[in-house]
């Protein structure tokens, strides 16, 4: 399968997983963010302009969807989604773990960011009660999914890369 056609495959049923069963295993009405686990993943799988671009019209379809303010989820998500794919040179095939804290960090990123521009778009909650109520339970529901989804995900978006170095992390 090509690289395109795998990215928007798993682009499309990430949005049917947000908008199908994500509400219905809302955790004390925190909704999971299948859409954002999924170009995150490929962020990190394909680099960072691919993961860029799927991250951007993720963003947008998810605010298309939902009844909002268009755009500044997508913005978000763009910036975050090129900052985590420029890590992927530095991830190994087979860990697991970096990858799960990226995707803790860009949650929590996201969540942030993202309840920045709404309060200063004045549409958002209030920030510091969101941050709380809904921005770090959001980030620790979505790293626990991406326990179990990101090597799925992984395993079917990397592609096969020469290895250029042996650059140690630390």
């Amino acid at each position: 399968m090509s690289k395109p056609l795998s990215i928007a495959l798993t682009l499309l049923a990430g949005f049917i997983l947000q908008v199908s069963i994500a509400p219905q295993i809302a955790v004390f009405g925190i909704v999971p963010n299948f859409l954002f686990l999924v170009v995150v993943t490929i962020a990190l799988t394909q680099g960072p302009v691919a993961g860029c671009v799927a991250v951007f019209v993720g963003g947008l379809v998810l605010d298309l969807v939902n009844a909002g303010v268009v755009g500044p989820l997508a913005l978000v998500l763009a910036v975050v989604g090129y900052v985590a794919g420029m890590l992927t040179a530095n991830l190994f095939a087979e860990g697991w773990l970096l990858p799960v804290s990226v995707v803790a960090l860009a949650s929590l990123a996201t969540e942030v960011s993202y309840g920045i521009v709404l309060s200063v778009m004045g549409t958002g909650a209030p920030f510091w009660s969101g941050l709380l109520t809904t921005m770090l339970p959001s980030a620790v529901y979505h790293t626990a999914l991406a326990v179990l989804v990101y090597p799925l995900l992984a395993r079917l978006l990397r592609i096969e890369r020469p290895m250029r170095s042996f650059r140690r992390l630390a």
